[in-house]
């Protein structure tokens, strides 16, 4: 039985998987948002934006519930052959004859039936919707449900959609939004022409100003002032109504993750820094109490949603803050960046300072000399520079002139190609991620990374050729390789890892050549990565 609610979603996301212009994605959403009524609407833009969270389905219940219904060599081969879970359970799922009878699914029927339901129900659930559906239908509701959309959308582009869609400010929209629960009833009621939902009394989050690449250009430092751009995570800390919240450059909240940091932060206002680890007096110090530590340090707080004594003590969060929004109830957000520095240096003071510090300004006096101070820069929490023009407000998103980024010039080793695993989305026929490693003094071959961006389309189909011409062994979805492929690994900084078998792990490898014209001999030694680890 075909859902038309469901139905619509699917050929949403088929569609957006297929197209690649961002403005006919726009069109796509916004279309969609006009023809589909609430509550389905909402439920799909919560999808969308990566704000669903169905407890109950994950994807070892779904491979469970396919391999109950179809051989499991078949199933794990085909997944193989096709790289995406969801779309291969969607085509290889057998449809009950007869189909089951009852009313049409909808989005939000189908959502808010799995939301409430337990884990041992969840699953069953599932089974029934998906033998109601047909293959298109299957693949959104799986999509939806696992919350791995993968469509080439982002949190931000949905929400630009919607403000098209309805002639709304997206900044007031993305103001708003972490304030409310899908299915946004309050967002859709205003853009019917109902009141605007305010942020008053609640710590919700504001979009983050970004910055543009510097790429090779220069600018004026009597127009730009520059400081450090540090090497952990980007964080807002809001402060109102005596609650206290941490969100993530994607609005998540992170809160959990850092109770110490969240603890620490109860002046009234909204701040914007970088989450950092305590390190051995590195890139400058907290007062009494040390610089900071790698990004290695701080993965070991991330993702966690309780933290244990023991790692609250071991990696001690602090935040190096960058610029402030909010001094009490007062927005600083229209001032130039000037004035808000000059209120974010009496603000800091407040504030608990073995949690908190200010990031230092680069003291340069020409655009050569701070060439020269950031080629010389190397630390384990220095990523590179921000430059911010100095009469710039604090605005969403990135803006032309405004603020640049200027990282600092990666590291590279000559890596061997070792195995290769398919891509999901428009890659999923290629085997586009690879994993490489580098030789230890005694001539084995150990992995150092994995790496899957950094090649264009023509050399991505030339590297699957090769996968494919010389593969050696198979382990499911994964390829073994002869081990004669060289590749120009880039990466930012490299760390000891216990995790793996090398020792290292780097931190953003991307390919940066395919070095057919260097013997795999040739390639580096894992005793030189060693050395370099921060």
């Amino acid at each position: 039985m075909r859902s038309m609610a469901m139905h619509a979603f699917a050929a949403l996301l088929d569609s957006l998987i297929y197209t690649r212009g961002r403005n006919a994605k726009l069109k796509l959403i916004v279309d969609y948002l006009h023809t589909t009524p609430d509550p389905d609407r909402g439920w799909a833009m919560a999808a969308l934006t990566g704000d669903l969270d169905i407890p109950g389905i994950k994807p070892a219940v779904v491979r469970a519930l396919i391999e109950a219904r179809v051989d499991p060599v078949l199933f794990r081969m085909s997944r193989d052959y096709v790289g995406d879970t969801a779309e291969t359970v969607a085509l290889l799922w057998p449809a009950p004859v007869p189909a089951p009878a009852g009313p049409p699914l909808t989005v939000a029927t189908v959502v808010e039936t799995l939301l409430h339901l337990s884990r041992s129900d969840a699953p069953a659930a599932l089974a029934g919707m998906l033998d109601r559906l047909d293959a298109e239908e299957r693949f959104a509701l799986l999509k939806m449900a696992t919350g791995a959309l993968r469509i080439g959308v982002s949190a931000r582009l949905a929400k630009t959609a919607l403000a098209q869609a309805f002639d709304l400010d997206v900044d007031a929209v993305e103001e708003v939004w972490h304030g409310l629960a899908p299915p946004y009833e309050p967002l859709f009621a205003w853009a019917a022409g109902g009141a605007q939902p305010t942020a008053a009394d609640v710590p919700v989050f504001r979009p983050f100003m970004l910055a543009h690449g510097l790429e090779d250009a220069q600018v004026d430092l009597a127009d730009y002032a520059a400081e450090w751009k540090w090497d952990g995570i980007r964080v807002q800390i809001v402060h109102t109504a005596g609650q206290t919240r941490l969100y993530s450059r994607t609005g998540d909240d992170v809160t959990a993750s850092f109770p110490d940091v969240a603890a620490a932060f109860s002046t009234p206002g909204a701040v914007d820094g970088e989450l950092l680890v305590k390190g051995e007096a590195q890139g400058g110090t907290l007062e009494d109490g040390g610089g900071a530590a790698s990004f290695n340090a701080l993965q070991q707080r991330l993702g966690r949603k309780q933290v244990s004594a023991k790692m609250l003590a071991d990696y001690p969060a602090f935040v190096r803050l960058y610029d402030i929004l909010f001094d009490g109830a007062e927005d600083l957000r229209p001032l130039p960046w000037t004035e808000r520095r000059a209120r974010l240096e009496a603000f800091v003071p407040r504030l608990d300072p073995d949690r908190f510090d200010i990031s230092q300004i680069i003291a340069a006096d020409s655009f050569t000399a701070l060439e020269a101070i950031r080629a010389g820069a190397r630390d384990a929490a220095i990523e590179g520079v921000m430059l911010k023009r100095r009469d710039s407000p604090y605005v969403g998103g990135r803006r032309a002139g405004l603020w640049y980024k200027w990282k600092r010039d990666p590291l590279t080793a000559d890596c061997v190609m070792m195995y290769a695993q398919r891509g999901n989305g428009r890659r999923s026929s290629y085997y586009s991620d690879y994993t490489f490693g580098c030789w230890t003094e005694e001539g084995e071959l150990l992995p150092v990374g994995k790496a899957y961006s950094g090649i264009t389309d023509e050399e991505l189909r030339m590297l699957d050729s090769f996968v494919r011409r010389h593969t050696v062994q198979r382990f499911g979805p994964v390829r073994e390789v002869e081990k004669t492929l060289v590749l120009e690994i880039a990466f930012d900084s490299i760390h000891a890892s216990s995790r793996h078998k090398s020792g290292v792990a780097m931190r953003f490898p991307r390919i940066a050549r395919i070095r057919t014209d260097k013997p795999a001999a040739e390639a580096d030694r894992v005793e030189t990565l060693r050395r370099l680890v921060t």
